[in-house]
C-alpha cells in the first residue's frame, strides 16, 4: 500500500515496530489495524537517497487493503486504458 507519515507517525513506528501513518485528510497519526485489527509488523525501514521517501517492508498479519485485497495494488493496467 502506499501511506504517508508524518515525523511523529515515523517515530512511533520505530518505537513500536507496527506502523503508524499520518492521515492528511483526517489530520490526524493512524494506527494500522486499528479497527481491523490487520495490523502491518516492520521488518526493516529504509529511506531514499532524497529523504523524501520510506519503504516499509513489512509482515502483515490480514489484507492490507480497506477493500479487504492482500494489497492495494490489484489493478492491472493495460495498453488500452486511457488517462
Amino acid at each position: 500500500m502506499l501511506g504517508y507519515m508524518n515525523p511523529e507517525s515515523l517515530r512511533r513506528t520505530i518505537a513500536s515496530g507496527e506502523v503508524w501513518f499520518f492521515s492528511r485528510s483526517r489530520q490526524e497519526l493512524w494506527h494500522k489495524g486499528e479497527t481491523s485489527g490487520n495490523k502491518i509488523k516492520v521488518r526493516s525501514l529504509s529511506i531514499d537517497c532524497d529523504n523524501d521517501a520510506i519503504l516499509v517492508k513489512a509482515r502483515p498479519t490480514g489484507p492490507v487493503c480497506h477493500t479487504g485485497n492482500r494489497s492495494c495494488f490489484y489493478t492491472p493496467i493495460s495498453k488500452k486504458d486511457q488517462f
